[in-house]
């Protein structure tokens, strides 16, 4: 899994509803293409003496589970605010790709103990046959369409944690790949590459996982956004009529959603409610320019102009 930039915004904003409408569907395609393919190849392999076949089955297994996770965090993350949770459930999908992290490396170490088990103590029994490298081919070929797929999706509806579940099917097809070259070459004669790529996989597993569950807690951290995007919102305050300046732009993410704490700088001779009324404005329009804000913070500050 690799960590990928953020999805650009030339697609539209969709509506919660829309988004949980296209997240459910298309992890439910995710679970349907995992199912079926952790069935034969966790079959295929026993049948077939490969221990890397197995293992890429148990990378599929850990799939599923990870796209019921998606599942139930999707139901969850949409809902609006309440009295607990003022400023919504945008977090479940931190602490869901904190999760899918954290299964990630259990899974990779659970094969790096096997592979290396294996390599230590060769198994007597027969080579591998060769119905483990067609299967691993197959999975080789369903896990790259569903990674262009999801991403697709994901990207549509600016969500990072179905941009990691996509990513995680890219793992899976670049697992595979590795897996078939090991059973090409134990078919070759190297009968000990089936239990080296089982340890490649491992390996690859565990280190994405890292990679994603530290990248998540740092948003349940209240990481801020790119200096990019904070600068955008920053031109949008002073743009607003009636804002002398602005200092003090501050960003913390809420899943995919982004909360601002801003000080606008407004004449000082102005009247309370003059100055309430452009902070509100201001507010206003970051909300309508910057769909990903969830909510703007304003401290309205007293400007006076230069003496000449």
């Amino acid at each position: 899994m690799i960590l990928h930039p953020p999805p650009s915004d030339d697609h539209p904003t969709a509506t919660p509803a829309e988004r949980a409408r296209a997240a459910s569907r298309s992890t439910w395609v995710s679970v349907w293409v995992n199912l079926v393919l952790t069935a034969a190849q966790i079959a295929i392999g026993l049948a077939a003496r490969s221990q890397a076949l197995v293992a890429d089955g148990l990378h599929s297994l850990s799939d599923l589970v990870s796209d019921f996770v998606v599942l139930f965090v999707n139901r969850h993350s949409h809902k609006g605010a309440d009295a607990e949770h003022p400023y919504g459930h945008q977090r479940f999908e931190n602490a869901a790709t904190l999760l899918l992290g954290a299964l990630l490396m259990s899974v990779g170490a659970g094969m790096l103990w096997s592979a290396v088990n294996q390599i230590a103590t060769p198994s007597s029994g027969g080579g591998v046959q060769a119905a483990a490298l067609w299967m691993a081919l197959v999975t080789l070929a369903a896990k790259e369409l569903l990674f262009r797929y999801l991403l697709r999706v994901a990207e549509r509806l600016k969500s990072s944690m179905l941009v990691a579940n996509a990513w995680h099917a890219r793992s899976d097809a670049a697992s595979s790949l590795v897996v078939a070259l090991g059973i090409a070459g134990s078919l070759a004669g190297y009968t000990f590459l089936d239990a080296v790529a089982a340890l490649i996989v491992g390996l690859m597993i565990v280190r994405m996982g890292w990679r994603y569950g530290f990248s998540s807690l740092n948003d349940l951290m209240d990481h801020a956004v790119d200096e990019e995007e904070v600068n955008a919102i920053r031109s949008t305050l002073v743009s607003t009529p009636g804002v002398a300046g602005v200092h003090d732009v501050r960003t913390r993410k809420m899943g995919d959603m982004v909360l601002v704490d801003a000080h606008i700088e407004v004449d000082a001779t102005l009247s309370v409610e003059a100055g309430h009324d452009i902070a509100l404005a201001a507010r206003e329009r970051v909300m309508q320019q910057h769909h990903r804000v969830l909510n703007v913070m304003t401290h309205v500050d007293p400007w006076h102009a230069p003496v000449r």
